[in-house]
């Protein structure tokens, strides 16, 4: 890992730490009822966020999730910076489960000893589609199965968010630009090289 990665992950955990420090007054974000860890799990296309500082450029990109045998989760979180064919980036911190009755309030490390709060506040029946938040509002991340949703999902998703207490004002689209129509890991591998 080359020194920039390890500066900016340093940089995410302490930023992300010390903002769930000054959120201890600010009422909780509920959280869905249950999430099947199983059907959870594989690759999520980043669609709109309010981006944390490694993320304010990014194109293409996608979350991957994978259940490790200890029950942590492996997570990859990879995107080009500044262009869809900008440098690839990626960042692989683990989650852990802080609810194991819902499985919707994780953990997320990116450097031992620093977590961040990671809550699951919107996902649909069919897990197509999904809305991660934190307490304090200052971070967001409407994902899809898919590398796009229509005008229509996008503008009823961003009311929920809103409606959970963020500032829509702040919400960006990221931009997912891919060489062909196809979708998925073998396209994610591809536009990766």
């Amino acid at each position: 890992m080359d020194y920039i990665t390890m500066k900016n992950i340093i940089l995410l955990s302490l930023t992300m730490f010390l903002s769930a420090c000054g959120s201890q007054n600010v009422k909780p974000i509920n959280t869905v009822d249950y999430v099947d860890l199983d059907k959870f799990m594989g690759d999520w296309y980043v669609i709109a966020n309010i981006p944390t500082f490694i993320e304010t450029d990014a194109y293409n990109a996608i979350e991957t999730y994978a259940m490790n045998d200890d029950g942590t989760i492996a997570t990859t979180f990879t995107f080009h910076d500044s262009s869809p064919d900008g440098e690839l980036k990626k960042y692989e911190p683990t989650g852990f489960i802080v609810d194991e009755q819902s499985n919707a309030l994780w953990d997320m490390q990116f450097i031992w000893p620093f977590k961040a709060e990671y809550r699951v506040i919107y996902l649909d029946d069919d897990y197509e589609t999904t809305i991660i938040g934190r307490t304090k509002r200052d971070y967001v991340w409407l994902m899809s199965r898919q590398s796009s949703i229509d005008e229509d999902s996008y503008a009823s998703l961003l009311a929920y968010i809103e409606s959970q207490g963020y500032d829509i004002s702040k919400v960006q689209k990221v931009p997912q630009v891919w060489k062909e129509e196809t979708t998925g890991i073998d396209n994610k591998q591809e536009n990766m090289q």
